[in-house]
């Protein structure tokens, strides 16, 4: 069956209750796999750091609805467990008019898929109802009591494909508290799956981009240790337990692709991943399908790292927070002018977001100072208050290192910097994915041996992607 986590609204705790979960499962020894809906990278990292297993992305605008379900049905049948945090509210998507995300690609690789309009396209409804899960809404009781009813029945009734299992109540302020919501709910006959009381030790700090990474968080092994401590008993585990249980799908050749490509095993590609405090946001497929077409990934550090690592073909930098340690990725100078000297010598590099801007000539943070950078772009980070955020339809302005000229690719921005200087030859023309706003021009092709660019892409609809990338390391000789 397997559930997947809702909210009747951002910020009512669904992170909390998933993690709560998550952690009394991996103390009981049980194994799970978890899935979170979106885009999103760091609630991910929260979510292995618990169960020790990469969280998987379900995204059907950045892949498609095809290989969401391909997704959890190969990751899911692994593990005893599994459980989805879904996002934003339950029916918060992007709304009416939303075409298939991979429409167009699709249909250039072959696929002939025809365009499809959807209501709340890419919310937690829509996964719930292609992935046929059973829903478990969190609900925050802070600030009502016999309201409760009237949210519960609403989304209960509101679209009837959905499977309501049961409500968590988050917030509880008193045993008074508690009273009034059950006698709320019991004409509703709807389970009550778990009681979250008010917590003043269980916090997550946050900073500008949401949630501080799990690798800055010295004390989160004591986090999620009381949280397994709560879930232990705060659950109604008899009922939850079986909702949970994964159920082993016979294996078929959708879910079990096997990649068309892979460079020769004789000569493997080498390719440096840059890891750390700074560079930490990878979507697991990304990287699985890399390995899967014959690449080595080396993990390494341009914060700590005394160079580059050695014999390697390739480069990737992921998003991150780069402006957050900038002082010491500037102080890293013998790092800095691996990276400048090695791109300029003509090895391929992927540099998304944080990769783009640790790429620049600088960062300049959000008070003004500046740090200087490998200096790869003619042009400089800078830090500000405006957020830019959403999902965009990019179009290949020209042949570049990872797509040809008029190729549609479908990536997410979110961000709180802007370049001082555009690029003279642009990677992308862009769109909102929604609608026809055009968001203007973007990314770096210059050197052509980079791909540095704002837009976050995950490769799950789009192997010629990485296999393009793979291609060109190939042609590098290691160094």
């Amino acid at each position: 069956m397997s559930v997947i986590i809702a909210g009747e609204r951002s910020g009512v705790g669904k992170t909390t209750v998933t993690l709560t979960l998550l952690a009394s499962l991996r103390r009981s020894d049980r194994l799970v796999q978890s899935f979170k809906v979106g885009p999103d990278y760091i609630d991910p990292m929260f979510h292995q750091h618990v169960t020790g297993l990469p969280c998987r992305n379900l995204d059907p605008v950045l892949t498609s609805e095809a290989y969401v379900q391909q997704c959890f049905a190969r990751h899911s049948q692994l593990s005893e467990y599994a459980l989805v945090e879904g996002v934003m509210g339950l029916f918060d998507g992007i709304g009416h008019g939303a075409w298939d995300t991979c429409t167009e690609r699709r249909r250039s690789m072959g696929h002939g898929q025809e365009k499809q309009k959807s209501t709340n396209f890419a919310s937690t409804a829509h996964i719930a109802r292609l992935l046929d899960l059973a829903v478990v809404l969190v609900i925050d009781c802070s600030r009502l009591s016999g309201s409760v009813a009237a949210i519960a029945h609403g989304y209960r009734s509101f679209d009837p494909r959905i499977k309501i299992a049961g409500v968590v109540l988050n917030r509880v302020g008193s045993d008074r508290h508690l009273s009034l919501l059950k006698d709320s709910l019991e004409p509703l006959q709807l389970p009550i799956l778990g009681v979250l009381r008010r917590q003043d030790n269980i916090t997550i700090p946050d900073r500008h981009l949401g949630l501080v990474p799990t690798a800055e968080l010295p004390e989160l092994n004591a986090l999620i240790n009381r949280l397994a401590d709560l879930g232990d008993t705060c659950f109604d585990w008899q009922r939850l337990l079986p909702l949970l249980k994964s159920e082993p799908l016979p294996s078929t050749d959708a879910i079990n692709r096997v990649s068309p490509y892979s460079p020769s095993p004789s000569f493997p590609v080498r390719i440096a991943v840059a890891r750390d405090r700074a560079f930490n946001f990878y979507y697991q497929d990304n990287l699985d399908l890399l390995q899967q077409l014959g690449a080595e990934l080396v993990f390494w550090s341009p914060l700590e790292d005394a160079a580059i690592p050695k014999d390697v073909q390739g480069m990737y930098f992921g998003g991150g927070f780069p402006e957050v340690f900038a002082q010491q990725l500037a102080e890293n100078t013998s790092v800095r002018d691996g990276v400048k000297t090695a791109i300029l010598q003509g090895m391929p590099a992927i540099a998304e977001c944080g990769g783009l801007m640790y790429l620049c000539e600088q960062i300049i943070d959000f008070e003004g100072k500046s740090w200087s950078m490998t200096g790869v772009l003619p042009t400089s980070a800078v830090m500000g208050g405006r957020l830019t955020l959403g999902y965009r339809r990019a179009v290949a302005l020209q042949d570049n290192l990872l797509v040809k000229a008029n190729t549609t690719v479908y990536g997410h921005e979110f961000h709180r910097s802007h370049l001082t200087l555009p690029p003279t030859q642009p990677l992308f023309e862009t769109s909102r994915y929604d609608c026809d706003e055009n968001m203007g021009c973007e990314g770096w092709g210059l050197p052509a041996n980079i791909h540095a660019s704002y837009i976050h892409l995950h490769w799950g609809e789009s192997e010629e992607i990485p296999q393009q990338f793979l291609k060109e390391c190939l042609k590098v000789a290691p160094s």
